[in-house]
């Protein structure tokens, strides 16, 4: 793994109202392993929203969320179990206009999938939000990819950032689907490691984040050699690693 990274931008307004903020697209598989690595690497990337897949769903899950948001310096915004996994995680410097969480069609047999999702401001910016966590079976998480393009169309924003595990290759009909709409940010601006899973073993790119036309990447990729965040933490953490992304949302 690389040692080190050129800086990815910090969070900033800029002078014509625009603002750079910086989001995480993490599975943390229900907090199942060690959370204080976990807290640690979300903490040195430093994001203003954290898309969250496998978020604790059962037992006491908002308390074991709220616990991960204080060692993260962030605060819940919406999802968990009420998203069936999906929840997004931000900062104070985010804006709450309205939180909604959506459960999508049951296949039988197959597990329930979800959507989480909220329209927050930043400054004077509008920005829509959603995390999802997609089929395994490929005909269903196809069909998903079809509603997530339709939820964010639906938000009644001008830009909207997506992300999540999406159980899907770059060359997969689902990533390919959303990459057609949205921009795939690792491809628009790479930075930092491509390949999400699996921590031992980074050979595979399942995990993203899209923005809508109109945002500017400024950087993306799995944070491996950012200052703070170690090797150990992020093998110790979950079982995929996280994506982080550096954007300029025009003002509204």
């Amino acid at each position: 793994m690389a040692t080190s990274l050129p800086p990815l931008p910090n969070s900033r307004t800029e002078n014509d109202g625009s603002v750079v903020i910086r989001v995480l697209g993490y599975n943390i598989r229900s907090m199942r392993d060690d959370t204080t690595a976990l807290a640690r690497v979300i903490r040195a990337c430093a994001p203003d929203l954290v898309l969250v897949q496998e978020a604790p769903r059962f037992f006491r899950w908002r308390k074991k969320l709220a616990r991960l948001a204080r060692a993260s310096d962030l605060v819940i915004l919406t999802g968990g179990a009420t998203a069936a996994g999906p929840a997004i995680l931000c900062s104070l410097r985010a804006t709450v206009e309205r939180t909604e969480d959506v459960l999508l069609p049951l296949t039988p047999g197959l597990h329930r999938r979800g959507f989480a999702t909220a329209v927050v401001r930043f400054g004077g910016t509008r920005l829509g939000v959603l995390s999802c966590h997609l089929s395994l079976q490929k005909d269903e998480r196809y069909e998903q990819g079809g509603m997530l393009l339709d939820r964010l169309a639906g938000m009644g924003v001008e830009h909207a950032v997506a992300g999540g595990d999406l159980n899907d290759r770059p060359d997969g009909r689902t990533f390919r689907r959303l990459a057609d709409g949205l921009q795939d940010c690792w491809s628009v601006a790479p930075w930092g490691g491509e390949y999400t899973s699996t921590p031992t073993d980074p050979h595979q790119r399942i995990d993203a984040i899209f923005a809508t036309r109109g945002v500017e990447v400024l950087g993306c990729g799995v944070p491996i050699g950012h200052p703070g965040v170690t090797e150990t933490d992020l093998r110790a953490a979950t079982d995929h690693l996280p994506v982080l992304a550096a954007l300029r949302i025009p003002a509204s």
